[in-house]
């Protein structure tokens, strides 16, 4: 084969492997367009969301939306809805179109509480209630948790029971402190114990929070944790007349 030859042959080769390359650029090309037109829907902040506040307050605060963005600017990890992230709370402050991923929601004790800004739903009030552990399901209520109040009223048989309000939210669960509890035996022997008690922060209306003041004015309150799957309806009080029906 002369070189004439080899020359054309080698120029058809390059001709052929360029015209691949710019085929081969035009689909990347049209590729990435096509992810700047494709979008898919995912949970954004309207509202900053401070370090510390559960995922569920921040949701009924309003502070998410669903809002298209294109597939090639898509986080990983990003919601796209409000059901993945229940019982989390912020681990870094969120602003205000930023697009919620996973990685930045995490457990209480994962973030630090000196951060911690309290969230209260839009038409609610925070109040704050003393509990002992047991009365508190015994620390199984944190942040974001939905509970029903139950109210004990009186004793010596002349007293009752009833769910006071359900379910309402927890905001917070604060710092445990101790007091001492003295009881007297028929023989009048007195014996103390320490019984710890913590503060839960609760978001109600105003209503729930007159009833919550003077149920733990003039009664004990203790807590039941719920959720969507719980059966809670308008049951009767419960009072040594009715305490075996």
């Amino acid at each position: 084969m002369d070189r004439r030859k080899i020359l054309l042959i080698l120029a058809a080769v390059v001709a052929a492997l360029g015209t691949m390359l710019v085929w081969l650029y035009v689909r990347g090309a049209e590729g990435r367009a096509q992810e700047q037109f494709d979008t898919v829907k995912v949970i954004v902040a309207t509202q900053d969301i401070a370090a510390g506040e559960s995922f569920t307050a921040a949701s009924q605060a309003g502070k998410f939306e669903k809002r298209d963005v294109p597939q090639n600017v898509r986080l990983t990890g990003a919601q796209t809805d409000l059901n993945g992230l229940d019982g989390k709370v912020a681990l870094t402050p969120i602003y205000v179109g930023e697009q919620v991923i996973s990685a930045k929601w995490g457990g209480t004790g994962d973030v630090d509480v000196t951060a911690k800004v309290l969230a209260i739903p839009k038409g609610k009030v925070a109040v704050s209630v003393n509990l002992t552990d047991a009365a508190r399901v015994s620390g199984f209520v944190t942040p974001g948790s939905e509970v029903a109040v139950l109210v004990a009223i009186g004793d010596d048989g002349a007293g009752y029971t009833h769910t006071l309000i359900s379910p309402i939210t927890v905001l917070g669960v604060g710092g445990t402190s101790t007091i001492t509890s003295t009881t007297t035996s028929k023989d009048g022997e007195s014996t103390t114990a320490p019984i710890p008690q913590t503060l839960v922060t609760l978001a109600v209306t105003q209503r729930q929070a007159e009833q919550l003041l003077w149920a733990s004015s003039y009664g004990q309150i203790s807590f039941a944790l719920v959720n969507k799957d719980s059966d809670l309806g308008n049951t009767p009080r419960v009072a040594e007349q009715n305490l075996f029906q």
